[in-house]
């Protein structure tokens, strides 16, 4: 294993891409190689009672890789390797460190597809798309990481490694200890290896983009969509307020005072044009004012081209802090329109589009630097936004995480019954309390 020496260097691995992340005065940094490296830094964990950070490639937002006071970082980045694909079985068994691009590449060059597709799919590992089950952009066809993973190595506090699950198709022996792990956020032990399913590779994607003149009318078509059979594989929704963001970066098409636009997608082998087109009929029946329908993967990519511009055009607009709430799909114009509200009474400016299909929206609130007070309205602003999702039948997150900085509102949807079972959960694999301090629970 490598101690990071360089404080600098150090620094950079003692956050990750929460707003507001920075190192504590203590910590230590160790770079993983293998699986014994994770043994032997949580045998000497366990021995020490020294807390310990798991974390990988830091692209998380919710606080839930960041460094506590006199904690030891545990980054498994190191361990990155494929170690089998196999066509026949169609699962993959991968290290925690491998990259979830790097990992749907290799399938695609088998001809099969691992459809976990976070946002940051790019840079994110698949340890971490474990740790908080994470989802993205085609969760609407595919579901999330949780559906993909059939067994997991896991190295728990005191240097025990166990493994979870099966390699099989089925499989039904014991308590799914695989499920309790998914989404555990570090909590429970470290991930060190992990068998994923895969499924045969989709036709590349067509697109279809509507632009709507009321946020009901936009809501009312994300819905219709959801009745679809054939369904769609991506269902994105994005409110007038990031319209007109992403429009001040470039012109990217939308027409000026949109108060909404769905983007919809099939990659139905041999099907995706038909679906798109009945995609089109679906949508302006609901009442779009506008819709365009790609003919070829180019158009198709040129049509999603301003959802993907939607992190620069965030960045553009100034400070702000990302957010992942998630309620049923029939509420999804009242969770916008709440959001509206509140920025209003706030007087904050905030955003919202994502994941329609899912009800999973990124709200986005905006805040000056130079003014204390601009944050903690921005912070309210959420909070507010928070509990009328609860209220809602929502969640207050999708696909984030709950990490440091959800932390608080936790128990205002699971009960402080709940919560108490929860720590007992995490009491049995870690007893000491040493994994992931201050997070969570």
């Amino acid at each position: 294993m490598r101690t990071v020496t360089d404080p600098d260097v150090a620094a950079g691995y003692a956050v990750d891409s929460s707003l507001g992340a920075v190192p504590p005065a203590s910590f230590e940094v160790v770079r993983a190689r293998d699986r014994a490296d994770v043994v032997e830094v949580l045998r000497e964990a366990g021995a020490t009672r020294r807390p310990v950070v798991p974390q990988g490639a830091r692209t998380g937002l919710a606080g839930g890789a960041v460094a506590t006071e006199g904690s030891l970082v545990l980054n498994v980045e190191g361990l990155d390797t494929i170690e089998e694909l196999d066509e026949l079985e169609r699962i993959a068994v991968v290290g925690p460190g491998v990259v979830n691009a790097s990992l749907k590449a290799a399938a695609a060059a088998v001809g099969l597809a691992y459809p976990p597709d976070p946002a940051s799919s790019a840079s994110c590992t698949i340890g971490g798309n474990v740790a908080t089950n994470a989802g993205g952009l085609c969760c609407v066809k595919y579901g999330v990481t949780a559906d993909y993973v059939r067994g997991l190595e896991v190295v728990l506090p005191g240097g025990a490694v166990m493994r979870t699950g099966r390699r099989t198709a089925k499989g039904v022996a014991g308590l799914d200890l695989t499920g309790l792990f998914v989404g555990s956020e570090g909590l429970l032990g470290v991930v060190t290896s992990v068998v994923v399913r895969l499924v045969p590779a989709p036709d590349p994607p067509l697109t279809a983009l509507a632009t709507f003149g009321t946020l009901e009318a936009a809501a009312a078509g994300v819905v219709a969509l959801r009745a679809q059979r054939p369904g769609p594989s991506l269902i994105e929704v994005l409110d007038g307020p990031t319209i007109d963001s992403v429009q001040r970066l470039a012109d990217y098409g939308f027409p000026a005072g949109c108060a909404g636009a769905v983007i919809v997608q099939s990659d139905r082998p041999g099907g995706t044009a038909a679906d798109v087109q009945r995609y089109a009929s679906v949508l302006a029946d609901a009442g779009a004012l506008d819709v365009a329908v790609a003919d070829d993967p180019q158009e198709a990519d040129a049509l999603m081209a301003g959802r993907r511009a939607l992190h620069a055009a965030q960045e553009l607009k100034g400070p702000h802090f990302t957010e992942d709430v998630c309620v049923p799909i029939r509420r999804l114009a009242d969770l916008i329109r709440a959001g509206h509200r509140l920025g209003a009474e706030h007087g904050v400016d905030v955003t919202l589009s994502g994941h329609g299909g899912d009800g999973n929206l990124h709200p986005c609130f905006f805040f000056r630097l130079d003014d204390p007070d601009s944050r903690r309205r921005a912070e309210a602003a959420f909070d507010g936004l928070l509990r009328e999702a609860l209220a809602m039948g929502g969640t207050i997150t999708g696909e984030h995480g709950v990490g440091s900085l959800k932390a608080r509102w936790l128990p205002l949807e699971l009960g402080e019954a709940e919560m108490t079972r929860q720590r007992a959960v995490k009491a049995v694999f870690d007893p000491l309390g040493i994994m992931n301090p201050g997070k969570v629970l």
